[in-house]
């Protein structure tokens, strides 16, 4: 326990004097809170001797009432320092967890752990956050407490004392027994509600493709299972720590007997007064008091325990290195022949669970895994577009994600304008990207705030102009708040094609030199893809486009194409190019309008 008070407290930050001074007033109340038996002890030792009168009294009376007021400002004291430390302390950590997660490479989110971030945010700092300060004063309180009575018992008698010391060591040892098995049980406990929050989450996200499938009976099963799995979970953990609590309870009645029995020997042997006696009765009985309030509630304490080591396990995951210093240089100081986006021999795979980060590759690197891309070199020049085509699995997600460095290459280099882009800051390099993924996801915002994003610094006027820009603004218009239309989680309330058109407005406002379209046509209707063309078009004055597509409509006036095919550039050129060269690309096109996509045979 005290190591756990330890761990809180590490993460408490600039906190953690407020924490401290608490502890403090938290000696003094349980100090105070033992005065009223220390006074009736000296009452009745008073009392024996003939010296109570009415003076002996009212002073009496007036101790007990000043250690009330004393006791009543400390707990005050101690309950304002530490009331809203948690919920202040698990605020910061929330805030540090997003810009932990933000430096992350993508692989981490792939990789099912959403489940384990949803519940880590949702559960384990929940639970600590509204039970963390509480448990600590209560510990505190409990631990000094029992400090204060075992000292009054070496008081009454040396011998009582080293007795009730030696009874606490043996409830020390039980605890300890006690811990061990409810720690592993409390981490069975959560990592089960992880499972329940991803089989939730992947319920609800799936719901429209399990009622089209008619796999509502065989998924509730799955979601059903997942619940009895917790509840049979939290019973067999309270049922394993039943049995500890009654060894300690039993503990606990012997133990008085004992200090009982001994007093009352001494006492007939002459060795004790009838005074001290008399204390050991009025202390007696309140000897193992704190010690059984505070493993009473030990369930809760070693539910804090795993839930710290679970927290602490999501902020140990390695991050994407961002130690970078240079800058990518503008394009007017850029020197002559420098390409705006260069892959230089670039080499990557995937490591174990999809992650593959410089130091996971590298510790992986005796381990057999697929090269998603191997040996991948190609320019892009500045204000021209390069679509990437082929197969699917062929790399272009691939080199796509590399460029806006979701992960880091296994070998080779990317640069833009000349700097490779590992030595730039991440916000540096964000800033120059633009990107529209294949599945667009909207805040649940206002249509305004959607797009204002881009550039929060922007003037509305500018918001209206990149709509107007993006085809999105007459359909925004339409709606019952126009631009303060409310739009539902992911942009559930709009259609895929005019998600993907507000997205486009957010990369036309944003206004970065490098834009990467990942399949942005692929999956609209016609009218749809009029209008996105359209904004594409807008977005593409002066910029330089990385675009994957399917469809030929959209790359036809591409200055370069790049077929990507097992992980390498198998041709390059333009369309009329490739056309006469003949091959993959030629064959994609023929069979394009009966396959409706791309999808590789012998040529």
């Amino acid at each position: 326990m005290i190591a756990l008070m330890k761990r809180i407290v590490a993460v408490s930050g600039k906190y953690q004097g407020r924490i401290r001074l608490a502890f403090v007033f938290s000696f003094l109340k349980s100090l105070l809170s033992k005065a009223p038996v220390g006074l009736a002890f000296f009452t009745f030792a008073a009392f024996l001797d003939g010296r109570v009168d009415g003076r002996f009294c009212r002073w009496i009376g007036i101790g007990m009432g000043i250690s009330l007021v004393l006791q009543i400002i400390c707990q005050h004291a101690a309950d304002r320092l530490q009331s809203a430390a948690g919920f202040m302390v698990f605020a910061e950590k929330r805030m540090e967890l997003g810009a932990h997660l933000r430096r992350m490479p993508m692989g981490y989110f792939t990789e099912g752990n959403i489940g384990k971030i949803s519940s880590v945010l949702s559960t384990d700092m929940v639970f600590i956050e509204e039970n963390c300060m509480t448990a600590l004063a209560d510990m505190m309180s409990y631990i000094f407490a029992e400090g204060i009575m075992l000292v009054f018992m070496a008081v009454l008698n040396p011998w009582l004392g080293l007795l009730a010391a030696a009874l606490v060591g043996v409830v020390l040892l039980l605890a300890k027994g006690m811990r061990k098995e409810a720690l592993a049980d409390s981490t069975d406990r959560q990592e089960q509600s992880e499972n329940l929050t991803e089989a939730v989450l992947d319920f609800t996200e799936g719901l429209g493709i399990i009622k089209t499938y008619n796999l509502l009976g065989e998924k509730s099963r799955e979601l059903t299972e997942n619940f009895r799995k917790s509840c049979e979970t939290n019973i067999h953990f309270e049922e394993s720590h039943s049995p500890w609590q009654r060894r300690l309870n039993l503990v606990y009645g012997i133990g008085v007997a004992l200090v009982v029995a001994l007093a009352m020997f001494f006492y007939g042997k002459g060795m004790l007064e009838v005074s001290m006696l008399i204390g050991v009765m009025l202390f007696v009985f309140d000897l193992f008091g704190p010690l059984k309030a505070l493993y009473g509630q030990s369930t809760r304490l070693t539910v804090m325990n795993s839930c710290m080591d679970r927290i602490e396990e999501v902020f140990a995951e390695s991050e994407l290195p961002d130690m970078g210093s240079e800058h990518i240089p503008a394009a007017d100081r850029l020197r002559e022949g420098v390409p705006e986006v260069e892959f230089r021999d670039v080499s990557f795979s995937y490591g174990k669970g999809g992650i593959a980060t410089t130091k996971a590759c590298s510790e992986n690197a005796g381990m057999e895994a697929k090269e998603a891309l191997r040996h991948v070199s190609f320019q892009m020049n500045r204000n021209e577009m390069t679509a990437l085509v082929g197969p699917s699995g062929g790399g272009k997600t691939t080199i796509a994600s590399l460029l806006a460095r979701f992960w880091d290459v296994k070998s080779g280099k990317i640069l833009i304008r000349g700097t490779d882009i590992r030595k730039v800051p991440l916000s540096d390099l964000m800033d120059s990207i633009s990107m529209v993924f294949q599945r667009v996801y909207l805040f649940q915002d206002t249509i305004y705030n959607n797009i204002i994003m881009g550039r929060p610094d922007a003037t509305r006027e500018e918001v209206m102009e990149a709509a107007k820009k993006a085809r999105c603004y007459d359909f925004i218009m339409a709606l019952p708040d126009g631009f303060d239309t409310m739009v539902g989680e992911g942009g559930e309330s709009l259609s895929g094609g005019e998600k993907q058109r507000i997205s486009i407005a957010r990369c036309i406002l944003k206004d970065a030199p490098i834009v990467i379209l990942d399949e942005a046509t692929a999956s609209v209707d016609a009218d749809n893809e009029s209008y996105i063309q359209q904004a594409i078009s807008e977005l593409c004055v002066g910029k330089t486009l990385l675009v994957i597509a399917h469809r030929l409509n959209t790359i036809r006036s591409a200055n370069q194409i790049l077929v990507i095919a097992d992980g390498e550039v198998a041709q390059s050129g333009t369309h009329g190019e490739l056309m006469e060269e003949g091959g993959i690309y030629r064959d994609f096109v023929q069979v394009r309008e009966n396959s409706g996509g791309w999808n590789r045979r012998a040529g």
